[in-house]
């Protein structure tokens, strides 16, 4: 699916995916604003622990919840595919540049 996406819909889908996850107040994704959404993404038969591990795995900074750029990596590092398609758009990007400046 990813592939099919390509670098700007991959993208869309990830911050899509962020919005329906986050708390509107605060910005970011609390253990709270997972739990209340989280049968929007289908993770509605999760425990309360698996959710705050989930939400602790992606916490570099340890303030207890996921911004967007935590939550993009956490995706990243969950699903493969991403990543790859992630380097395939790098690479395209950095092609691109190259003939520009030719």
């Amino acid at each position: 699916m990813a592939r099919k996406l390509g670098g700007d819909g991959l993208i869309n889908e990830l911050c899509k995916g962020y919005r329906m996850l986050m708390d509107g107040e605060k910005g970011v994704i609390t253990i709270d604003s997972l739990k209340k959404n989280s049968v929007l993404m289908g993770l509605q038969g999760f425990t309360e622990q698996e959710l705050k591990n989930m939400i602790r795995e992606g916490d570099m900074d340890g303030d207890g919840a996921l911004d967007q750029i935590e939550f993009c990596i956490l995706m990243f590092r969950l699903s493969p595919d991403l990543l790859h398609v992630a380097q395939e758009v790098i690479h395209k990007a950095k092609q691109q540049q190259n003939t520009v400046h030719l």
